[in-house]
């Protein structure tokens, strides 16, 4: 599936003059922790926010500007600040076309992709991604972009709270398989005509579906688990068919959700707490899957002393009635 892995990595700049310092390696990548490079990378961006957002539309920074074209590339500064990419300077990825107003007719085909930076993992991706139900069905019209909003976007690891986690990326899937709109758009290039199926519906069997959605992700039971540790989730988007049903995945004692949605927080709390699931017992009450180490030893202790104490009670009422039956004899 060719150029699936290629996305916008920053924000689109219709900013203003570009600095005399033009970008480079310092502001690509990982973010930057100089103090000087942090503090130019923010007067970049302040450029270009200062066009990209809704208050530019009310009161355009420059003469002339196209509004209808800017109303398609607003971004929100706040969210953008707190994604995965906020220290990261807008110029470097989106390229020279992009550092002078007004902007060159080709500068987009300059925007760097998403392997650019993330290419050991664009490479694993890709090949689960060749298999899922999306890459089937959608070919080159799905990439990373589809789901991945690189100016709000934060990584699972990054999120204190699972419940955002959540939200955040059953949003993504919401998107698209809740919305008429953005479900027929993408749909044209199915083989046969298709209307949304109700997501209500299709998920009947599962009890609760409104929580279940609320506590977990939609990818706990539409991808196989993940086999590589830098890559959290698996890409390969299973169909209904192929999607898990066994209730005792999640709802056991070794529960799936300590390697998927709370792998993050699953291996320094049982440590740190003595609890092996921790997060899933802080965040939410998942029937099977809530234990303490600490209290499963000690039930097994109880429950050892318990059966010590028959055993010898049994045994002395035998060895008592041994002893008064030679007695009486």
């Amino acid at each position: 599936m060719a150029g699936s892995v290629a996305g916008v990595a920053a924000i689109s700049v219709t900013g203003v003059t570009a600095s005399a310092q033009a970008p480079d390696s310092t502001t690509r990548g990982a973010m930057p922790a100089d103090p000087a490079t942090v503090a130019m990378v923010r007067q970049w961006n302040g450029e270009c926010v200062a066009c990209h957002t809704e208050q530019a539309l009310l009161f355009p920074p420059k003469a002339g500007m196209d509004l209808d074209r800017l109303a398609d590339a607003l971004m929100d500064p706040f969210a953008f600040n707190q994604s995965q990419h906020g220290g990261m300077a807008c110029k470097t990825f989106h390229g020279k076309g992009f550092q002078d107003y007004p902007h060159d007719k080709q500068a987009g085909d300059a925007i760097l992709g998403c392997s650019e930076c993330h290419a050991k993992e664009a490479f694993r991706i890709q090949s689960q991604l060749d298999r899922s139900v999306h890459a089937r069905n959608l070919s080159d019209r799905f990439s990373c972009t589809s789901c991945h909003d690189p100016h709000v976007d934060r990584v699972a690891r990054d999120l204190a709270d699972a419940r955002q986690v959540v939200a955040q990326d059953n949003g993504k899937c919401l998107e698209c398989h809740n919305s008429d709109e953005r479900f027929a758009e993408l749909g044209v290039s199915l083989p046969e005509a298709r209307t949304r199926p109700d997501i209500d519906t299709i998920h009947e069997w599962l009890p609760n579906t409104q929580r279940h959605w609320q506590a977990v992700r939609c990818i706990e039971c539409h991808t196989p688990a993940s086999t590589h540790s830098t890559i959290a989730v698996n890409h390969q988007i299973l169909d209904a068919e192929q999607a898990e049903r066994n209730c005792t995945v999640c709802h056991s004692r070794d529960s799936s959700l300590n390697l998927r949605l709370y792998r993050w927080q699953t291996e320094r709390e049982a440590s740190e707490l003595g609890f092996l699931n921790s997060a899933i017992l802080g965040d939410s009450y998942v029937i099977g899957a809530t234990r303490n180490v600490y209290l499963d030893q000690l039930a097994y202790w109880l429950v050892g002393l318990l059966l010590a104490a028959l055993a010898l009670h049994g045994g002395l009422r035998i060895i008592g009635a041994l002893v008064r039956k030679r007695k009486g004899s």
